[in-house]
């Protein structure tokens, strides 16, 4: 792609333009290349990275993985975790082939879609910030700054914000980001451990703070860390030291945490935009709605939004869309995450209770609810998104909406169901 000068302006460059190389842009991209639209990713990053936040995903992922011949090459990068985990959910209950959370590194996530992306024809551009964007009735311009700092206008039919929580797509539409923050100073850290913790992921909350531990399956940890007494702002730097001392202030070990390969310090904001869609522009993932990180919900919101949007976009621009089509989008992807953001932010809120007599009925009741089967089977079913669906209109088949159940097809070619209506 070499942009647009202004006598060129009506010839685009590319069909769709996706802003932001993490989970979600990178779904996205190989939706539209796979269904035959031309497409570009443009990443700020200009390396890959080792790092990650989100670390988890959910049943209903791994099945829309599973349909794109992905999920295998992902859960062995990770921990499967379907017993007894966290909040009191039981996800080895789930009508699945996958019943429980796969514990993996983002990147792990990344390098699988990003493979998928460029298998099918994307393209990935790192190094490409982008600085603006302009829309009028035929496309959209996109004007990026290189490495180098010289800037190029890219020229495509339709472009998609998939640039995160500080989204420049969605400050260059004017559209507001209502919500708050939850709960700040709250301690990431990725570190090696001398002691096993306590279960496979571990989620505690006592009058001094909270911590989760979750295993990345290659001898490293995922640390989260809260003081309850901390208000330090998300630039203070984080002394490793005080992620031990709430460690062991919660758990009563640090369980000889060291080696801290990542460490930093965030705030949890509930937050989103009042549309997804803004004329040829469109917003998914955290640049359309963030949540508290407590059910591993958000990166799993984002890929599914990409999911829906996909196919959508690419019958539009194809011409073989309804009236109205690309316009579902937001009507079905907005209230999946208005349900996430009040979910999450419900678990959160119950974790983070101060009271003592409150802590011990919260840990009394999740006890007794994670005994009940009926009831856990729903919890489990609204966190792993497998009971997930879409409004359908009156008279409609029963499972016109919903998921696909997964059950295997006989014949010449056996697979799942969900495989087939994918």
């Amino acid at each position: 792609m070499n942009g647009t000068t202004q006598g060129e302006r009506m010839r685009p460059d590319t069909d769709v333009l996706i802003v932001g190389g993490g989970p979600t842009g990178l779904m996205l991209a190989g939706e539209l290349a796979a269904a035959g639209v031309a497409c570009a990713v443009l990443e700020r990053r200009d390396h890959e990275s080792n790092l990650t936040r989100a670390f988890g995903v959910h049943a209903r992922t791994l099945e829309l993985l599973d349909a794109r011949g992905l999920a295998d090459d992902l859960v062995a990068t990770g921990v499967p975790v379907s017993g007894l985990g966290p909040f009191g959910l039981r996800f080895f209950n789930l009508p699945t082939r996958f019943p429980y959370v796969l514990i993996t590194p983002q990147y792990e996530t990344e390098r699988v879609l990003a493979d998928r992306a460029r298998a099918a024809g994307a393209v990935i551009v790192p190094g490409a910030d982008v600085v603006a964007l302009r829309q009028d009735a035929d496309g959209v311009d996109v004007t990026v700054r290189e490495a180098g700092g010289a800037t190029r206008t890219l020229r495509a039919l339709y472009a998609v914000g998939a640039d995160g929580v500080h989204s420049t797509v969605r400050r260059e539409l004017g559209l507001p980001f209502p919500g708050r923050s939850v709960v700040r100073s709250v301690m990431l850290c990725d570190v090696r451990l001398l002691e096993s913790p306590p279960e496979t992921v571990t989620a505690r909350a006592t009058g001094a703070g909270f911590v989760f531990i979750a295993p990345f399956g290659d001898g490293w940890h995922r640390i989260i860390a809260w003081n309850r007494r901390s208000r330090l702002s998300d630039t203070a730097p984080v002394d490793f030291e005080e992620v031990q001392r709430v460690t062991r202030a919660v758990l009563g070990s640090d369980l000889g945490m060291h080696d801290p390969r990542w460490i930093s310090r965030f705030h949890s904001d509930e937050r989103q935009v009042p549309r997804y869609r803004d004329g040829r522009i469109l917003l998914a993932g955290d640049a359309a709605h963030v949540h508290s990180p407590a059910g591993g919900m958000g990166m799993n919101t984002g890929l599914q939004d990409a999911v829906n949007l996909g196919w959508k976009l690419a019958a539009t621009i194809q011409g073989w869309a309804p009236e109205g089509l690309l316009d579902t989008y937001h009507d079905e992807r907005y209230p999946v995450g208005r349900r996430v953001l009040r979910m999450s932010g419900t678990i959160l809120r119950v974790a983070l209770l101060r009271p003592r007599g409150l802590r011990r009925l919260r840990d009394t009741a999740l006890r007794i609810v994670s005994g009940l089967r009926p009831i856990a089977r729903r919890m489990a079913g609204a966190i792993s998104m497998i009971d997930l669906a879409y409004p359908a209109p009156r008279g409609s088949h029963p499972l016109a909406g919903h998921r696909a159940p997964d059950i295997p097809l006989a014949g010449d070619a056996p697979g799942r169901l969900y495989r087939a209506l994918r």
